[in-house]
Parts: C-alpha cells; structure tokens; sequence
C-alpha cells in the first residue's frame, strides 16, 4: 500500500488537514503501508513558499513522518508534458478560449448543482494552442463504478458531472484534476484519503488515468470534514483552526491531534 498526504501551499495548515493527516496515517499503518508526502503547488498564482515552508515545520512538529522527501508540482512540467502528450496522440485534446464566466453565463451546469459543466463549445473549433488559452480532454460518456473504503458503492457519469475536463488553464498552470491524476499514477499510489469534498472528482480521475493508459485505478477513502457551520468546512482562512495560531497558545502535538479528533466527532 502506498498513499499520500498532499497540501496545497495557498495558505498555513489547519485543523482540517490535521484530520485528513490522521485518516491518511492511520490507514496506512492499518495495512503496513507507506505514506508519500506531495506538496500540490501547480496553482502558480496562490501557492506561495513560506506556506510550503510553515506546512513541512507543523507536519514534522505533528510527528507525521513521511516515506520520502516531498516532491512538488512545481518541479514535474516534464511528467506532466509527456502525459498531455499521450491524450494529444490518441486525439483527445484541444484549445479552449471560454472563460469561466462564459461558461457560467451559459448555464450549463453539473449533476446536482456540483459544478459548472463544460458543454464542449471549443471541442470542434480546431483552435491552435496558444498562449491565453486552456486546454481540455475529451470524456467520453461513461459510467464510473468504485467502492469506497468509507463511503461504500458509488456511481459517477464525469460526461454529465463536468463534461470535457481542463487540463491546463488559461494562465498555464496544470489543473488540480489532471496534476493529482498523473502524480498518483507515477508515484503508483494504491489509495488515496480524502476528504469528503473531493468525492465527486473520483470518477472523473478513474476515467482519466484510463486515457493515460491505467487500467486498475487507487482504491479510494473519502471522510467526513471539519464543519464550523452547515455546509461550510473549515478552511485555510479560519485563522482560529490554524495550527500556527495553536502552536503561538501553547497547545502540543497531543493537543492539537486531540482537538483534531474532537472536532471532527462533533461534525459528525
């Protein structure tokens, strides 16, 4: 077994990630596996390097040890152009020059008001890729099958969710849903442990890494959130849940990975 614990560095570590570190540890001592330590920094404009620096300290500081020493978006442009390349050969790629508010004044949007739905407008354009424009991979309508570890038995159809999925912004940076993909396919992680937030992306992942030529997918662990008010996480601007701002009032390890338990039975 080999997992992943994966922050983005667009702001300090909270208490949300306390969570998702306990889920991701514990499961891999659960099944004597290893845990991978990836720092999700492929959004250029947000991710900043004294978030990268604070989540490293507070990681080590928490005791969570990882197998290896982080690796970063960053630094895998050449993984993820080799990648692009094999969608590009099989003919499943193009130029995009809608923006998201275009997208949004469409009206297109996802299964169960999840997101908006790209409808393909570009997909028969035959754009030139060029610089101000995204790029996007052709989803097939399919059905995504998967049982997962916490959540049981799940069906997912990508092509109705999200329609043909951003691969590259218009700004250059590799998308979340394709940097994760290609990083769990080579680092060959066998489970990811996340939270319940990032369900929804699972099938749309699964069909992707088949396009890249992977036929077993991860098995996958989604868990509950921290809530701090209905249908609001807890997130990077919660100052209060911040592990710095816990660390400045004294608390421990043990008192922060107490807290961490604590609130999340509370959630629940």
């Amino acid at each position: 077994m080999i997992t992943r614990f994966a922050p983005a560095p667009t702001g300090h570590l909270h208490i949300g990630h306390v969570v998702n570190a306990l889920y991701v540890w514990n499961t891999a001592q659960a099944h004597q596996g290893r845990v991978l330590l990836r720092i999700e920094d492929h959004d250029r404009q947000r991710s900043r390097p004294e978030y990268e620096t604070s989540i490293l300290e507070d990681v080590a500081w928490l005791g969570f040890t990882a197998a290896a020493p982080a690796v970063r978006q960053s630094q895998r442009g050449a993984i993820y152009d080799t990648a692009l390349q094999r969608l590009r050969d099989e003919g499943l790629v193009y130029a995009c020059e809608c923006s998201r508010r275009e997208i949004a004044e469409a009206g297109v949007a996802g299964v169960a008001g999840e997101d908006l739905r790209y409808p393909g407008t570009c997909a028969t354009k035959d754009l030139p890729d060029a610089p101000g424009r995204a790029l996007r991979v052709k989803l097939a309508p399919s059905e995504e099958r998967f049982d997962d570890m916490l959540q049981g038995p799940q069906v997912q159809h990508p092509h109705e969710q999200c329609g043909d999925l951003l691969l590259r912004d218009r700004l250059g940076c590799w998308s979340y849903q394709f940097a994760v993909t290609v990083d769990d396919m080579d680092q060959a992680i066998t489970h990811v442990v996340r939270g319940m937030d990032l369900l929804a992306s699972t099938g749309r992942q699964i069909q992707l890494a088949r396009l890249l030529g992977r036929d077993t997918p991860s098995r996958f662990l989604h868990h509950p959130l921290i809530m701090k008010a209905p249908g609001q996480k807890v997130s990077k601007s919660d100052g209060a849940t911040g592990i710095r701002a816990l660390r400045a009032m004294g608390m421990t390890p043990s008192d922060v990975l107490d807290l961490a338990r604590a609130k999340l039975s509370s959630s629940q």
